[in-house]
This record gives C-alpha cells, structure tokens and sequence, in this order.
C-alpha cells in the first residue's frame, strides 16, 4: 500500500518561546496541538488520531488525557529526533487505512529552562557496558563522523562552515530564532573548538518549545480553506554498529530516501527546497550525500559557495535558520523540518527565504548519534 495523496498536511504551528521557565511540557503539548488545529481550521473534537514521543507520563495515554482527546488510534513511536516526521508517514498510512481521519501530532520540551546540555547523551542501552568505558558524548560521537569523512573524502573545516553560513542567513530573518545574527565562514572556523574537528558554530541550539502538525484525510483536507500539502512518499531506516562493522560517514539516510524517493515517483533534483535535521553541520553534509543530492564525498563541495541559501544557492535548506540557529525544541528538531516544508509549500515562508514556485519540498530527520546508531526518516511533500 502506498501512501501517497493518501493524505494531507492541514495544520502546522512552531511554538515561538525559545526559553519556557513559566510553563510545563504538557502546557507546551497543548498550545502547539491548539496551534496546529487552528492553523488547519479544525478542533481537539475532531481529532481522531494521535502521535507523540517521549511525552510526559505514560506518553500519549497521559497527554490523550490532558488535551481531552478521544481518539481510536495511537502511535508513540521513538526514533529520537527523527520520530516526528516518522509520524507523518504513520499517520498517513492509519488514514488510509482508515484507522483515523483527522491525526494530531505535537512535540514539546523544556531542555533549556531544565539546565540540560546536549552533550549528556542518553546511553541506557545495551551496548552501554560496551561503550560508556570510553566515555561517550554527543559532540565526540559526531566529531567521529566530520573527521572519518574528512580523512576519506577531504573534506575541510570551511565546507561544513557553510552549512552554518546558510543557516545563520535564513534565521536572520525569523524573529524567533535564537541566533539571528549572519556569520561567515572565518566565524565559524575561528569559533572554539569543542570536539576536533567540529567548533562551537558547527552544533546546534538548545532551546525549549516545541511544534505540531495535522494530518488528515484527502476529503477532509479539501473541506478546509488551506493551502493542500499532499503527503507523496516516506521512508524510515535505522542504521547501528553492524557488529563491529560500521560506516561512519553513511546514515541511515541512504534507505529511507531512497524509499520515499521511490513511493513520491521523483529524484533529488525535483526537489526544490530541503529542511534537513542539523544537530552539527557534518550531519547536514552526510545527510545530502545519503539521500542523492551529490555523491559520496561531494557534499563539501555541494555545500560550499552559498549553495544552500535561499535565493543563491540551487538547493535552499533550512529557511527558517534549522537547529544550528533558530530552534531545537526538546533536543529534537525532526518536527520544525516539516513545519518550514509546509510553510515553503504555502508560500508563507518569510518573504526574504521563500522560495519560488516550491511546490516540492523534503524534510529529513536523523534520531541518536551518526556516527554509531541512529533513526532516519524522510517525508516528501507537494503543493496540490
């Protein structure tokens, strides 16, 4: 069963706080889920299905609860930050299926105001006798992967500053981003190191917030006066050690796209905007490569140049500045890539970061760590 034009995007909203010292992550819950209901014309009434990972209490038995939902169908499916854009994909296949019609899924998190840092990691797995010895945490693990891909493919500092140049010139224009100010590459390069070869301007933001999406069913998606953002294909993929064996400069990028590549019936070069989950920019570049944007090797220089920034570059990404400077709610951005899609599919991106006639956008998301084990997701939109 495919899902694709099986259902639609209604409703998308990003929670504007950045620092949420005067609410709890189940207030965050409820305000992007009211949002994205009135963004899509709906009410909590008319969900019937509802997504969420890593919520508060029992995860979406509590929050079912708190919002006042009564819905036939749940999904808590967690691949870190890649489990939003997953849901989509699993919405779309319950609604057509017909286990829901209208499915709310909502994001929220308060890493900043709780004092957490990302680089604590969250390592209670099985393979934690194996690898905490070795003292394990966020920023090395993806270091690992800049500097094998450096070693293999010579890739350099200044290509990976460029992802952040690009995003550092989109969020310039959005109000709420953390960090609005343009930087260059000498920036980038010159900021501190933290993990070599990745520097303080190569890692995301820590911030709190959050985001939502409805997704409903072709019928009634076609009632409500919004723009129609059909979902055309998905693909989800894990990727691990293999036993001792593992590729760090892959994701698992290189299934999933090629999956929801294969469902939406397009390539990368249709693509006419791409929100990529940017934890550190060498998850950017790899990503890229993964998913058919260049070859193997080639994204330092695909990404060099201005080419990713809106209006320059021939594959605008991140319009709304991504994780490396706007928002990383809950320390998992996978959501806000599909709100930015959604916004450039609409045509209410910010006047100076739209792009023209987008009407075929990707988000992708990577959930854990690159370089070891991670979930990857990819979502292909269209503007009907």
């Amino acid at each position: 069963m495919t899902i694709n034009g099986k259902a639609y995007i209604a409703g998308a909203y990003e929670h504007p706080t950045r620092l949420a010292t005067d609410k709890s992550v189940s207030q965050l819950h409820a305000e992007v889920a009211a949002g994205a209901l009135e963004d899509a014309g709906l009410s909590f009434k008319d969900v019937d299905g509802y997504f969420t990972a890593k919520a508060p209490g029992m995860g979406p038995v509590s929050m079912v609860e708190y919002l006042g939902l009564k819905p036939r169908h749940l999904d808590s499916t967690e691949i870190g930050g890649s489990s939003y854009i997953a849901h989509v994909s699993h919405a779309a296949q319950a609604i057509a299926e017909g286990k829901c019609n209208v499915a709310l899924i909502t994001l929220a998190g308060r890493p900043k105001a709780e004092g957490m840092a990302v680089v604590k990691g969250d390592f209670k797995g099985p393979e934690n006798d194996f690898e905490i010895p070795y003292r394990p945490v966020v920023p090395n693990l993806y270091a690992l992967s800049a500097m094998r891909h450096m070693y293999e493919f010579g890739t350099t500092s200044e290509q990976l500053a460029w992802i952040r140049v690009a995003a550092s010139h989109h969020a310039s224009h959005n109000p709420n981003a953390v960090m609005r100010d343009k930087v260059t590459v000498e920036d980038v390069v010159n900021s501190p190191l933290i993990a070599d070869p990745l520097h303080r301007l190569d890692s995301c933001v820590i911030s709190d917030g959050g985001g939502a999406l409805v997704v409903v069913s072709p019928e009634i998606a076609r009632s409500l006066k919004r723009p129609l953002v059909k979902v055309r294909g998905a693909g989800e993929a894990l990727k691990h050690m293999d036993g001792g064996r593992p590729d760090m400069t892959s994701s698992g990028a290189v299934r999933s796209g090629a999956d929801a590549f294969a469902e939406a019936g397009v390539t990368p070069q249709d693509i006419k905007c791409a929100m990529i989950y940017d934890s550190f920019t060498i998850t950017v570049l790899i990503s890229l490569e993964d998913l058919g944007f260049c070859k193997k090797g080639e994204g330092g220089k695909f990404v060099s140049d201005g080419n990713l920034i809106s209006g320059v570059g021939k594959l605008p990404f991140n319009t709304d500045g991504g994780g490396l400077c706007n928002n990383h709610p809950a320390n998992r951005g996978g959501i806000t890539k599909v709100i930015e899609a959604v916004r450039q599919l609409r045509g209410e991106a910010h006047p100076a970061v739209q792009v023209p006639n987008c009407d075929l956008a990707l988000a992708h998301g990577t959930g854990g760590w690159v370089s070891t084990r991670h979930g990857s997701a990819t979502l292909i939109m269209e503007r009907e």
